[in-house]
């Protein structure tokens, strides 16, 4: 036992919300408030923390507990432990255990969503770290997103699924965590589908369940899991006889994960599409459980997604897309077991997306296509780290190259619009004090178009940081190529959406697009500046964006 007062455990068992007991590695408590708050430190290696209830290890994760000031705090949500006698170990004889507590609120609260560096209209975790979307599905009313994340530390690890639902795709509330670490693995990424027709037997009732499937990576493999929910996904059961797919020895190789699932009308099966080794494999099943392999392209690395848009949206008109994380895809037809590319490999976006994934479930009376990605920017300094980008409508366009695939923001971002500032044919000079009373904003919106003179780089820089630099004579757009369809124009249309620490930009109606992280120049003084050889700026639209989370910037 510590050495310590009878007055200093008093004072502990205060802190703690409940009675408690404490030895050099382990404490002891009682579970009465809904929180569990730990301190973190970045001066402190990552250790591994186990959570007991009866004995069963419900909560295992690493995590650099501080021995005095914390960096910041972090938490665990304990209601499904409430009233129950649980332990806490962690190899320490320091007595830094006596430094977390019990709260029905985490610590920080008053701060929440007015952080120095949080966005403002991007979804981001409360705390920890967050990565790639799981699991997009649109369900009686509400859209999900889950992502990987760590709730314990703003770096990667402890790979959890997140879980956070909107009902207009852009005012988001942060639900507990969905999925946990288990005898199995870490949880990696995956996708989540409605068992209408009840072909795994989860349902209850004339509820159908929701079935995520999802990746668990331990040292040895990646194996492919899946578990079900009754309650709109805000708690999980796993299935007993997990994994359903396990193929390493297959493919000799420990990289098969990030499973995509969508129901196929035409053959009445559940498809799965999932990265292994060296491209995307197509698996079959009648009943989420059981999967047949049918077919494998190579050429793509994680995060696969394979789905069907209309061309030109002419639903007569249809080709399949076949995508990987780094946004490449090839367009080609799909008959529920391979799928057959028509071209080669293409982009449309570059920058910080990664991992992106579209909704599934989505109404046919909507019909759009909707996608999320995962933004690799930086919240420096923050108890969080990274964001997700807006999510974008993707269609497909024929262009005279071939069949391409655009996207554009929702419709749901104009909702955060305020005042409108909206001027046309003005000059450089015109365009630039038009701008300036909007320098300093956090949060803005700004369309324009402009006609160039000359084939020379020409575009719009904030405090020195190019947000479009067009060189016609390379064919580049912020230094990657680009060509429009009307390959002779001197004109560029760009929609320029910029957050407390990022931008994001989408190129004549979203035939490109690009996001990358919010820096100035602190000794640049110059605010908004057009830039270029005697260019007009034809139309300009300005907006400041109102915040998704209701509290002041």
């Amino acid at each position: 036992m510590i050495k310590s007062s009878h007055c200093a455990l008093c004072v502990l068992a205060f802190l703690l919300g409940g009675a408690s007991t404490v030895k050099a590695d382990s404490l002891t408590l009682k579970i009465t408030k809904k929180y569990l708050n730990f301190p973190v430190s970045h001066q402190i290696d990552r250790k591994a923390m186990s959570i007991k209830v009866d004995g069963k290890t419900e909560r295992m994760f690493d995590i650099r507990l501080a021995t005095g000031k914390p960096d910041y705090w972090v938490f665990c949500d304990m209601s499904e432990f409430q009233n129950k006698n649980v332990t806490i170990e962690y190899p320490t004889t320091d007595g830094r255990l006596n430094q977390l507590y019990q709260d029905n609120e985490i610590a920080g609260k008053d701060s929440l969503y007015k952080e120095q560096n949080r966005p403002q209209f991007h979804f981001s975790s409360r705390r920890g770290w967050n990565n790639d979307p799981n699991g997009l599905l649109y369900y009686e009313g509400e859209y999900h997103l889950f992502y990987q994340h760590n709730p314990y530390e703003r770096e990667w690890g402890n790979m959890h699924w997140g879980h956070a639902v909107s009902r207009d795709l852009i005012h988001w509330e942060e639900l507990p965590v969905a999925l946990y670490p288990d005898e199995h693995g870490t949880m990696f990424s995956g996708s989540v589908v409605v068992d209408y027709n009840n072909t795994a037997g989860f349902n209850k009732g004339n509820s159908p369940a929701l079935v995520a499937i999802y990746t668990a990576d331990n040292a040895e493999k990646q194996i492919q899991c899946i578990a079900y929910s009754h309650d709109k996904g805000r708690t999980w059961k796993k299935y007993a006889k997990n994994p359903v797919i396990d193929s390493k020895a297959k493919w000799n190789s420990k990289d098969t994960r990030d499973p995509k699932v969508f129901w196929h009308k035409p053959i009445n099966k559940w498809v799965m599409v999932l990265n292994e080794r060296d491209g995307h494999s197509i698996y079959n099943s009648d009943n989420l459980k059981d999967w047949t392999f049918e077919s494998h392209i190579t050429g793509f690395w994680e995060c696969p997604e394979l789905f069907e848009l209309a061309v030109n949206g002419n639903p007569d008109n249809t080709r399949w897309v076949m995508y990987g994380a780094s946004g490449s895809y090839m367009v080609g037809s799909f008959d529920g077991k391979k799928f057959t590319p028509e071209t080669g490999k293409h982009y449309f976006l570059t920058g910080s997306s990664y991992a992106a994934q579209t909704f599934t479930n989505i109404p046919e009376a909507d019909g759009r296509r909707i996608q999320i990605g995962w933004g690799r920017i930086q919240a420096k300094d923050m108890p969080f780290n990274m964001l997700m980008l807006l999510p974008v409508e993707l269609s497909l366009h024929s262009t005279k190259n071939g069949i391409r695939m655009y996207s554009k923001p929702v419709k749901e971002v104009d909702q955060l619009e305020g005042q409108v500032l909206q001027r046309h044919n003005l000059t450089i000079e015109e365009a630039n004090n038009s701008l300036m009373p909007f320098a300093n904003e956090p949060c803005m919106r700004i369309k324009t178009k402009f006609r160039l003179s000359h084939a020379t780089s020409a575009g719009l820089k904030l405090f020195g940081q190019s947000l479009i630099d067009y060189d016609m004579n390379f064919n580049l757009v912020n230094g990657v190529f680009y060509s429009p369809d009307d390959c002779t124009s001197m004109e560029i249309e760009a929609d320029i959406i910029i957050d407390k620490t990022s931008v994001e930009v989408f190129i004549d109606g979203g035939a490109y697009s690009y996001s990358f992280e919010r820096k100035a120049d602190p000794n640049n003084t110059s605010g908004f500046q057009f830039f270029g050889n005697n260019i007009e700026v034809l139309d300009l639209r300005v907006c400041k964006m109102n915040s998704i989370w209701n509290t002041n910037l």
